[in-house]
């Protein structure tokens, strides 16, 4: 006798249909696995095993075998476990339904209960794709698999649970998106309007959001470099619900999502320096997981004390934020994760942290600041189109009465511009202004003579290489969107400018 059910797996993001076959014979009590089935898979027949007996199911004394087609895809991870038990179900006799609308996928415990799973969700949009009515997953998983419209998802608690539903012993409703959104009311928001002072960076900081162009702060320590990158995400635009499903996704096979549902918060990412390069860009030498930059993917990605970072780790990033994708092989396993992010780093200007304050001295030679410095290569540094110094705070300053412009100001004005930007690319897979590619330039880019003159200036005196022509054009073309204008001016393109010149103060002799 065979039977069959649906299952399915994971590849990159999504998810694909794995279709579990189960076969018995007269023989010696065993049970085969094949299909190209990893170390994890394998051991679900012990897991079964064990579960079946301790909820009271009797297996036959025959050899069993179980296919995990299509057999040329590598099948990983615990989460076969419930549809190798139905199977068996089905060839004992207690399960006599018909499942042919029907997909299953969870870990068992010893005891019977269904454990949580990674990757809950690219699997249930894979199988409604598939045409499949009805989705059996643990109970664990219920709140993100429920955002799912067009097929009904059932939160299993054990496989007992699960034999009363097949056989329609017991009625149990499909579960329902919660409505909640798990963020309590007085969590503690980082907000603008506590940042005293440092009203130049937040003016770089809104238009970095404004256009999602990446930046780079450079201070001494204490100067706040932090504290207002953490507040970037509190005025980037909302997120749409494809950006929040797209996320959810990647949280959601990491093992980053935990018992939330939809993710509905811009992520911020932020890793300790000693981060490696497979941490960083994703990988690992079993099963390919996303890294720091897909985890940050639609949000923030913070590199704090960026000079700390190994050389390795940072020229992982490279091919990323060009490209808002990264591709991952490995023998036999290729993965394409998206890293659609806004980065910004922080650094000193220095080891001691203190070169060109006016009010400390600094202690580090010009070699030691140079060895420092060059840390950080010139093409990753050419991917920040904002370089902006951050200032230590006067006691003034810290002191003073007025209350700082709140986020929410902020972001009517970022909202606007990206409003602007999203009438302009419509139709194409541009998204923002920091996205521009290089056939768009002479039709969304233009400039007025005078502001022609001044970009030719910059670019010889300062050396510009094409990359930072651009990246400053395109600056300068998200400050002409905040001004509403549409013909980028002279003073658009001086302030864009002004957002280079530490290429010159610092990596230059």
């Amino acid at each position: 006798m065979v039977v069959s059910c649906t299952s399915f797996g994971i590849n990159g993001i999504d998810g694909y249909k794995v279709t579990v076959e189960a076969s018995s014979r007269q023989g010696l009590p065993a049970m085969d696995l094949v299909g190209l089935p990893d170390a994890a898979v394998k051991e679900s027949r012990d897991r079964v095993r064990s579960a079946m007996y301790y909820c009271g199911f009797h297996l036959p004394s025959a050899h069993f075998i179980f296919n995990l087609a299509p057999a040329d895809i590598k099948k990983e991870g615990p989460i076969y476990d419930l549809p190798i038990t139905v199977n068996l179900m089905r060839l004992s006799g207690y399960v006599r339904k018909n499942l042919d609308d029907c997909a299953f996928i969870g870990e068992l415990g010893l005891n019977g209960d269904l454990r949580g799973i990674n990757g809950v969700l690219p699997m249930v949009i894979t199988a409604r794709e598939c045409g499949v009515k009805r989705m059996f997953i643990p109970e664990q998983n219920c709140r993100e698999a429920s955002v799912v419209e067009g097929i009904e998802v059932y939160p299993i608690k054990d496989i007992r649970q699960l034999k009363a539903v097949l056989n329609g012993e017991i009625e149990m409703a499909p579960a329902k998106p919660a409505k909640d959104c798990n963020i309590s009311s007085d969590k503690f928001k980082p907000d603008f309007s506590q940042v005293k002072g440092q009203f130049e960076v937040k003016r770089a900081m809104e238009i970095a959001a404004a256009g999602g162009h990446n930046i780079l702060l450079i201070g001494p320590p204490g100067s706040g470099k932090s504290m207002l990158a953490k507040r970037v995400p509190s005025i980037l635009p909302d997120m749409t619900f494809d950006e929040m499903i797209e996320t959810t996704k990647i949280h959601s096979i990491s093992g980053a999502l935990h018992s939330d549902g939809l993710i509905t918060e811009r992520p911020f990412r932020s890793p300790h320096h000693t981060v490696t390069p497979v941490g960083l860009g994703g990988g690992g030498s079993g099963n390919i997981r996303p890294g720091e930059v897909s985890l940050a993917h639609n949000g923030v990605l913070f590199l704090d004390e960026l000079p700390e970072f190994s050389r390795a780790a940072l020229e992982v990033l490279r091919q990323p934020i060009e490209d808002s994708s990264i591709t991952i092989s490995r023998a036999g396993q290729k993965c394409t994760y998206p890293c659609t992010i806004m980065v910004i780093a922080a650094m000193n200007p220095c080891p001691c942290g203190f070169f060109g304050d006016p009010k400390r001295r600094c202690t580090c030679s010009e070699q030691k600041i140079r060895r420092y410095l060059n840390r950080v290569s010139g093409p990753l540094l050419d991917r920040f189109d904002i370089h902006v110094e951050v200032p230590a705070v006067e006691f003034e300053e810290l002191r003073a009465k007025e209350s700082s412009e709140c986020s929410a100001d902020i972001k009517k004005r970022v909202n606007k511009a990206r409003e602007i930007q999203q009438r302009r690319f419509e139709g194409s897979s541009t998204t923002c202004n920091a996205k521009i590619n290089a056939s768009q330039f002479e039709r969304f880019c233009v400039i007025d003579k005078e502001a022609e003159k001044e970009l030719k200036n910059a670019f010889e005196k300062l050396g510009f290489t094409a990359r930072a022509y651009d990246r400053v054009l395109k600056v300068a073309r998200t400050i002409a969107d905040l001004d509403g204008e549409e013909i980028i001016q002279s003073h658009h393109v001086l302030e864009a400018i002004q957002y280079r010149s530490l290429d010159r103060k610092y990596w230059e002799s």
